[in-house]
């Protein structure tokens, strides 16, 4: 059995989750706490439930979810799982935030390469790394396929995407990763996306505006006329 404890951090209402199975450990899904009482309540959270935290799982590197990520390191001494092509988003994050008249992450923490289709077996589960380039270039979702589960980050939200409008997003490949690599999941798939509420694969594939244009192929496989070089 999962079980799934979920916060909403900083003005911008971002979610961050403690996922666990059957055991104390538990892994950290976008650590986004940045105020002294948002952070108070996550780590009491913890020691409560007397949980163990193994790892820390990002969806991507923007600023809003990776705030708590130092003193997530710091206190419990675990990796922080993230794909490479978002360390340059990480670096750069300083210059996203003061546009939001928000304080800069802090950077001094090491990542662990992940790829599209790995398993990472952490606290028990196992937990599959889809690579969804679009919002940033390394953003991914991560699937538990076993109990139809998926975070989502800020690649799809309750009938919305994620913006693509920040430095290295691009519109085109984030609507052929969710066409081609989020849409044919189990319909029954209960997503947890970076902000807002849940949803499902089921209800984003029938009433999300931004997708249904797009729920056809083209006869030579491409979704929509859309192409992305190096695909």
């Amino acid at each position: 059995m999962i079980n799934i404890k979920k916060f909403s951090f900083s003005l911008l209402e971002e979610n961050t989750m403690i996922v666990r199975g059957d055991s104390p450990e538990a892994v950290i899904v976008d650590p986004g706490f940045i105020h002294d009482d948002e952070k108070d309540s996550f780590f009491r959270y913890i020691s409560d439930e007397k949980l163990q935290p193994v790892a820390i799982l990002l969806t991507h590197a923007h600023f809003d979810h990776i705030f708590g990520v130092s003193d997530c390191v710091s206190q419990y001494r675990i990796p922080v799982y993230m794909h490479p092509e978002d360390k340059i988003v990480k670096e750069e994050m300083s210059d996203i935030s003061k546009k939001f008249l928000m304080k800069s992450p802090q950077k001094d923490w090491d990542t662990v390469d992940i790829s599209d289709g790995q398993i990472l077996t952490l606290a028990g589960i196992d937990f599959t790394v889809i690579h969804t380039p679009g919002h940033s270039p390394g953003s991914v979702c991560y699937n538990i396929a076993k109990e139809r589960i998926l975070f989502s980050g800020d690649t799809l939200f309750a009938g919305a995407i994620g913006r693509t409008d920040f430095d290295y997003g691009d519109y085109d490949k984030e609507i052929v990763s969710l066409m081609e690599k989020i849409m044919w999941l189990d319909s029954s798939t209960f997503v947890y996306p970076g902000h807002g509420g849940p949803t499902s694969i089921g209800r984003e594939r029938a009433d999300n505006p931004f997708l249904v244009p797009f729920n056809e192929k083209d006869e030579d496989g491409s979704v929509d006329g859309i192409r992305v070089d190096n695909e």
